[in-house]
């Protein structure tokens, strides 16, 4: 328990109550900008200041049940990020590769997804089953996710919901294949991306964190939260 609370301490809300653009400073988000991407649909400022308060405070409650890890890939090499699960699956990765698993690295089974993420998928994703996976990935300073596949699923026709919180990432968007051309667009605090369709196996990844460029965490860092159909 005592280090799942040094865990959840990471992104305790410096927000209390208050409304905060996605830039940090005071005031409302007063439009909704939706782009496409080679496929990829983003929602700029999906997320008001309060949404994303209720979210970060669900994530801790999860993380206080399922705590953060530090996974291997089966090269052997720690990835750059920390990560547990919400819902039916979790993600795992260590040296039998990666996969989906019904219980956390340390045994316990990976609590509900929060009521507040499945809204969003509601919102965005035009599916009509529910996630079985929350995953949730914590960027501290000097992290970043190199480019890859959400291909360890059964169903590609079911599209993958990625909610970025806290500190700027700067989203990389490439290609069907490795290498090739990209284009990269920064992620804030409340954008919300699809990953569906055509462009659901695209490769994309994260190449940097802008610390400290939101006041939503208290002490900085960018959550990420993917939602997916399984099975």
């Amino acid at each position: 328990m005592l280090q799942a609370l040094r865990d959840h301490s990471f992104w305790e809300s410096a927000m209390s109550g208050r409304n905060f653009s996605n830039s940090g400073e005071k005031g409302v988000k007063s439009a909704l900008e939706k782009l496409n991407i080679r496929g990829f649909e983003v929602y700029k400022g999906l997320l008001d200041g309060s949404e994303q308060s209720a979210l970060v405070e669900a994530v801790r409650c999860a993380v206080q049940a399922a705590p953060l890890f530090s996974p291997m890939t089966p090269y052997g090499k720690p990835m750059r990020v920390r990560m547990t699960s919400a819902g039916r699956f979790g993600w795992v990765s260590d040296h039998a590769g990666y996969r989906y698993s019904k219980r956390h690295p340390q045994g316990m089974a990976w609590p509900e997804i929060p009521a507040a993420a499945l809204q969003v998928w509601q919102r965005v994703s035009e599916s009509q089953r529910l996630p079985e996976c929350c995953l949730i990935n914590f960027y501290a300073e000097g992290a970043r996710m190199g480019m890859h596949q959400d291909r360890d699923e059964v169903d590609f026709s079911q599209p993958v919901v990625s909610v970025s919180l806290g500190d700027d990432g700067l989203f990389r968007i490439g290609n069907l294949e490795r290498g090739g051309s990209t284009e990269s667009i920064w992620l804030n605090s409340g954008d919300v991306v699809v990953m569906g369709g055509a462009a659901r196996l695209t490769y994309h990844g994260v190449d940097r964190i802008r610390f400290g460029s939101s006041r939503l965490l208290a002490r900085g860092g960018r959550l990420n939260l993917t939602l997916r159909v399984v099975k």
